[in-house]
């Protein structure tokens, strides 16, 4: 997807990136990968979500990229990555995998974040040894593991068979979005964000979410129906936070305050009164700055007092 339908201006316009590079997953799957910020800098990892791109993060990638290298990939038949013929929690964990081994050398490590289906595909390749040689710390950002039509609040009705199977229906809906109308940026705001989202902050969601192909979001539709990542859970052992927002439709904060209390290794449950599902966009500082936490768990050779540090472990146990 060309950036040409993204806007152009401001903090939530797509960065340009330091190098571009192609990831190839385990199926074939090609997917597009960014590199920001300098080469040898401690490296940080973004995922994002069902319907957006790498022009998701911009606003991470402008801050983070200051003082890191940030590595940021297009989901399969996102952006920039192409349609395949594989969609699921599998497909999302190769993907994780094969984008950590083509931008990391051996044995390096990354904060890794994810939003929404970013999220889960941390979860997905937790149990992955791939994923427990690059990962220091993790970020799961409005998201959930399990029951996500069930729970989702876009349909104003009381919890039961009949919301879910309307909500089923609309989240699943093979119909193509069309153009970025007044309408259109009006029913996103009240699907996907808080009720306070400034004008350009809808913009930017709206036009990311509408430059993905009819046929992904859909495919993709399907996955996330029926998601159960539960049982991963357990194998998500690195440090990891959760942030969501108090007014999220979509992945209500049930499920961040679910996936805290259900982690061996949470380090820290952040709920942002008066914010939707689009977290990032809406409170960019934030998410910026739970990702900045969590680099404290990142080997740092100027930092002796650092504890990710293997060479601190190594005096440590040295008599």
């Amino acid at each position: 997807m060309s950036r040409a339908a993204y806007v152009t201006s401001g903090r939530y316009a797509p960065p340009a990136a330091r190098r571009e590079l192609v990831a190839v997953s385990a199926d074939g799957a090609r997917l597009h990968v960014e590199e920001h910020g300098e080469e040898g800098a401690p490296a940080v990892v973004l995922a994002h979500g069902w319907t957006c791109s790498t022009a998701f993060w911009a606003a991470q990638i402008r801050e983070l990229a200051k003082d890191h290298r940030v590595i940021a990939y297009d989901q399969r038949g996102h952006g920039r990555s192409p349609a395949a013929s594989r969609y699921g929690t599998d497909a999302l964990a190769d993907d994780l995998v094969a984008v950590l081994g083509s931008t990391l050398a051996p044995g390096e490590r990354a904060v890794v974040a994810g939003h929404s289906m970013g999220g889960m595909t941390i979860m997905a390749a937790a149990g992955r040894p791939e994923f427990a040689e690059h990962a220091a710390a993790a970020l799961l950002c409005s998201t959930g593991s399990a029951r996500l039509v069930a729970e989702a609040l876009v349909v104003p009705l009381r919890p039961g068979r009949v919301r879910t199977r309307i909500t089923g229906a609309v989240l699943g809906a093979r119909a193509p979005l069309g153009p970025v109308t007044p309408v259109a940026k009006r029913v996103l705001k009240y699907a996907t964000m808080g009720p306070g989202s400034a004008p350009d902050k809808v913009e930017a969601c709206a036009r990311i979410v509408h430059a993905c192909p009819t046929g992904v979001r859909y495919a993709w539709s399907e996955v996330l129906a029926g998601l159960d990542l539960e049982a991963n859970l357990a194998a998500l052992t690195v440090p990891t936070a959760v942030i969501g927002g108090k007014n999220d439709r979509l992945t209500p904060i049930v499920h961040a305050r679910g996936l805290a209390a259900a982690m061996p290794h949470c380090v820290g449950l952040t709920e942002l009164t008066g914010m939707g599902h689009m977290t990032p966009i809406e409170a960019p500082e934030a998410v910026t700055n739970a990702v900045r936490e969590l680099t404290v768990h990142l080997p740092n050779p100027k930092n002796p007092k650092n504890p990710a540090n293997p060479a601190n472990e190594l005096k440590e146990k040295t008599p």
